[in-house]
């Protein structure tokens, strides 16, 4: 099939990275332009990005010129990985000129026609991208995935909120240094150190959550009624956020149950076969000390969420701790799955 042509807003950082590196060898999608900072335009892109991912930098991005992150850009969609001060201006003004915006920004994720996606849970949101058309007349439009630690909870808890319920949930993150980006956390402040703040992490699972376990209602998405409260640690992993979650159910049920629901948990994505999606997205060990960062933030490709120590909570009902890789499943990984399920739906196309 043609491949679509992408532009990476925010190329030069972590995600932008992430992007370029998950897309190399991508059967539906080619990078033919990249955008960054003003310290970055004008050069090669070999020249503007200090490469800090595994393996060398993609041979196919390192001639191209890097631009400012406005249009227009020689393609057919953008993936947007700007910091969240800076993205909401360019997303919109990409998507008035016509483009697709995939995000992975914060800007627009609580806009109420826009979907926050996580295409194995919430794929009817979609439904959303009506709303936009008057706005951006142009035909452009913009879908987010969720913050990296949301990514993980949320898709952890569907299963149960479907089946069972969700009443109440209680969230302690441990999330690693990569979600602060390049240069990231100091040394000296994480070295022999557990940092008990993150910037709006806290804030963002418990209203992102609850808006992608919510349910169209007209025009918006009516929030799931449940109780979030989260606490966000950063701690001295490379990638993979975990989280130790403790959650109250509106039905009573065993805990073998739970396990079941959540290890046999599959959607939309798995029936279509995307590229990106994973086999399961969910994988349950009973292994008593998994998961862990080292072993298991690359389970199916980086994309599954690995579930351990479930078990009777003796404050609400269940406790478990989850795990994901926070800049594939949690970001870049994400977006494309995101735009792969936009392709199969027929609301992504290359332009004419």
């Amino acid at each position: 099939m043609q491949k679509l042509r992408v532009g990476i807003l925010g190329a030069t950082g972590m995600v932008g990275q992430r992007f370029i590196q998950l897309l190399e060898t991508h059967p539906q999608f080619e990078v033919t332009a990249l955008a960054a900072s003003d310290r970055s335009q004008g050069k090669p892109y070999s020249e503007a990005c200090k490469w800090r991912l595994a393996g060398e930098m993609p041979l196919a991005v390192r001639s191209l010129t890097v631009q400012p992150p406005a249009p227009p850009l020689d393609c057919d969609l953008i993936f947007s990985s700007l910091p969240g001060d800076v993205a909401r201006e360019a997303e919109e003004s990409f998507a008035r000129a016509g483009y697709p915006v995939i995000s992975n920004s914060s800007a627009f994720r609580m806009d109420h026609s826009v979907p926050l996606l996580i295409p194995e849970v919430n794929h009817q949101h979609l439904e959303l991208l009506e709303g936009q058309r008057k706005r951006f007349s142009s035909g452009g439009y913009i879908v987010t995935n969720p913050n990296c630690s949301t990514i993980m909870i949320a898709l952890a808890l569907a299963p149960l909120h479907a089946t069972f319920g969700v009443r109440a949930v209680i969230a302690t993150t441990m999330q690693a240094l990569s979600g602060a980006g390049y240069p990231g956390v100091a040394s000296l402040d994480i070295l022999d150190n557990v940092l008990p703040f993150i910037e709006g992490e806290e804030e963002k699972i418990e209203s992102e959550t609850r808006k992608i376990l919510g349910r169209p209602k007209g025009s918006v998405i009516e929030a799931a009624p449940m109780k979030i409260s989260a606490q966000c640690n950063r701690v001295n992993v490379a990638d993979g956020h975990m989280a130790a979650i403790r959650v109250q159910l509106d039905q009573s049920t065993e805990v073998e149950e739970v396990g079941k629901v959540l290890a046999s948990f599959t959607s939309l994505p798995q029936e279509l076969h995307l590229y990106s999606a994973p086999e399961h997205p969910i994988l349950v060990t009973t292994e008593r000390d998994r998961p862990q960062p080292r072993y298991d933030r690359d389970a199916g490709r980086g994309m599954s969420v690995t579930i351990g120590r479930l078990k009777r909570d003796t404050v609400l009902d269940y406790s478990f701790v989850a795990l994901s890789h926070n800049t594939i499943r949690g970001a870049a990984g994400a977006a494309i799955l995101n735009a792969e399920l936009l392709i199969a739906t027929e609301r992504l196309t290359a332009k004419s």
